[in-house]
């Protein structure tokens, strides 16, 4: 078995005295791992960094073997570890997708969307406000898609503040009637109406209720990766410096 892709690194885990596992999301096998030879020597360290992009070669005797890589690197994102908020935020998107997405299932957008996130890890404004649309996408690829285009109980299209927990469909001030107290407030950067830092927090609070609650839950862990809190608290300190 072999095959040929772009893959973003997600991390690496210790495989023996020289080798590591190399944890990626590719463009077309979905999130893969595979040995890499000699891991740990001066020619990989560089290259096996969180977010790098990576020419990678999978090479296995069965498809459900572990099997080898073998890499090269397309492009490196060392900025990312020259201040906290840009190591925060690969963290964050390394962590997310180690910790919940599934092995071996293509998800291309997805692949592409996270490059664009990564691409503006150095513009904190815009990493805060991208990282929540990358979030609601990642819940739309993992089956957990929010439908904020309209109430869920009326159909209306207008004053839309509030989510329901249980299906993730928007429901509209006059849809929500009684049952107001036990719905989940839609923000307005869900809206697209907001792009700063503080209103990302307020869509960041959305995206995190189902991704406790409907993906890890469903996934059997017990918590999200402690990495993402620390970008929740970078962009905290980012919105109240403004």
């Amino acid at each position: 078995m072999e095959w040929r892709d772009h893959g973003i690194v997600l991390g690496t885990r210790a495989f023996g005295e020289t080798s590591v596992v190399l944890d990626v999301l590719t463009q077309d096998h979905g999130r893969h791992s595979g040995v890499v030879k000699g891991g740990v020597s001066r020619k990989y360290r560089p290259i096996l960094q969180p977010g790098s992009v990576l020419d990678v070669t999978w090479r296995a005797r069965l498809s459900d073997h572990l099997g080898s890589f073998t890499v090269d690197l397309i492009k490196s994102r060392s900025i990312a570890m020259q201040n906290r908020f840009s190591l925060a935020g690969l963290s964050a998107v390394a962590a997310l997708l180690q910790r919940i997405l599934p092995e071996r299932d293509p998800m291309p957008d997805l692949y592409v969307q996270t490059n664009a996130l990564l691409d503006i890890l150095s513009v904190p404004q815009a990493f805060a406000y991208g990282y929540f649309h990358w979030e609601l996408a990642l819940l739309g690829h993992l089956g957990y898609g929010l439908d904020l285009s309209c109430c869920a109980v009326t159909g209306a299209t207008q004053d839309l503040i509030y989510v329901s927990p249980k299906s993730g469909r928007a429901v509209s001030r006059l849809g929500a009637g009684e049952w107001a107290d036990r719905l989940l407030p839609l923000p307005d950067v869900a809206k697209g109406l907001v792009n700063e830092p503080k209103f990302a927090l307020e869509g960041l609070k959305l995206t995190q209720y189902f991704l406790e609650n409907k993906v890890a839950v469903n996934l059997g862990i017990p918590h999200l990766p402690s990495a993402r809190e620390r970008l929740l608290d970078q962009v905290t300190k980012l919105s109240e410096a403004q």
